[in-house]
C-alpha cells in the first residue's frame, strides 16, 4: 500500500484554492450591487442582487444602438469559438492529409514553411490581415472574424504527426478494397482521429472564445460584439459620479467562463487520450 504524503496533498489543496478562490470571489461579487463593490471591494459571501444582475446582463438592451444584450454577445462568442475550432480542425486535417499521403516534390519544405507561421501570431500580422478583410468587404461579418484566425500551423503539426503514426497496412487494405483518397480519409482517418480532434477542438475553441484584440479591430457594429468586448466596455464607463457596473462585469465574466469549462469537462478524457496516447 502506497504511503500517503501529507505535504504533497497540502500542495495540491493550496493549488486548488489558489485557482478556485478568485473564481468564487468573482461569482459572489456578481451578486452584490455596483455601489457595494465600489465601496467594500470584492466579496466572498453571496448578495441579494444575483438573479436581477444575471437577468439584466442577459436580456437588458444597451449600447449606443440600444439593441445589444448579453445573450447576443454570448451567441457571437460561441459562433466565433465554434467556427474557429471546427474550421481549424477541417483545414488542418486536409493539409496534414495532403502532406503525409500525397507524394509531391518539396512536401517537407512546404510543411516547414507552414510550421514557420507559428512565428507569426495574429498580433504580428494584424494590420495586413485587417487590410485584406477590409478590401474583401468582410468587416463586421462572422467570416471576417473567423477566417484570418485559421491561418496557423498548430493543428496541421499535430495531425501530421498523428497521420504518420497510422500503419501503412490500413492504406494498403483500403486500396485493395477499392477505396479512393476521399473515402480513405472519411472512412478510415477521420474515425481514427476522434481523440486528436477533441484535443485540438478544446485548445482552439478556448483560443477563439477568448479573442479580444481581433474582434475589437474587426467590428464596429455592436451586433457583432463578443463577451470580451462587453466586459471591457462596462469597465470603461466612468462619467462624472457614475461608477462602472462592476457586478454586471463580474456576471459577464462568470458567463464567459461557463462554455470553456463545459467543453473541457465534456472532452477531458478524449483530450488527455489524444495528446498522450502512443498506440494509434
Amino acid at each position: 500500500m502506497q504511503k500517503i504524503k501529507p505535504l504533497d496533498h497540502l500542495i495540491l489543496i493550496l493549488g486548488v484554492l489558489f485557482l478556485f478562490v478568485p473564481v468564487l470571489m468573482t461569482l459572489m461579487s456578481s451578486t452584490h450591487g455596483a455601489v457595494e463593490i465600489h465601496s467594500g471591494g470584492l466579496y466572498i459571501t453571496p448578495g441579494s442582487d444575483g438573479a436581477a444582475t444575471y437577468a439584466k446582463v442577459l436580456t437588458h438592451r444597451g449600447g449606443f444602438t440600444g439593441d445589444v444584450t448579453g445573450l447576443l454577445m454570448l451567441t457571437n462568442s460561441l459562433i466565433m469559438g465554434l467556427g474557429f475550432a471546427i474550421g481549424k480542425i477541417a483545414l488542418s486535417m486536409m493539409a496534414a492529409y495532403a502532406l503525409v499521403y500525397f507524394r509531391f516534390r518539396f512536401a517537407t519544405l512546404l510543411f516547414w514553411m507552414i510550421f514557420a507561421t507559428l512565428l507569426l501570431p495574429l498580433e504580428v500580422r494584424i494590420m495586413p490581415s485587417y487590410q485584406v478583410m477590409s478590401t474583401l468587404g468582410l468587416l463586421n461579418t462572422y467570416t471576417g472574424l473567423i477566417v484570418p484566425l485559421l491561418a496557423s500551423a498548430t493543428g496541421t503539426f499535430f495531425f501530421r504527426q498523428f497521420f504518420k503514426s497510422v500503419p501503412d497496412e490500413l492504406l494498403e487494405a483500403a486500396r485493395i478494397d477499392g477505396a479512393g483518397p476521399i473515402k480513405f480519409f472519411i472512412d478510415v482517418l477521420v474515425p481514427l482521429s476522434k481523440t486528436m480532434m477533441a484535443a485540438i477542438f478544446i485548445i482552439m475553441f478556448i483560443y477563439g472564445w477568448n479573442q479580444y484584440l481581433w474582434p475589437l479591430l474587426m467590428t464596429t457594429d455592436e451586433s457583432f460584439y463578443t463577451l470580451m468586448r462587453g466586459i471591457k466596455s462596462i469597465l470603461q464607463v466612468w462619467v462624472g459620479s457614475q461608477i462602472p457596473d462592476y457586478n454586471e462585469a463580474f456576471a459577464l465574466a462568470v458567463l464567459a467562463m461557463v462554455p470553456p469549462v463545459a467543453v473541457v469537462v465534456i472532452f477531458q478524457r478524449m483530450f488527455i487520450k489524444g495528446l498522450t496516447e502512443s498506440d494509434k
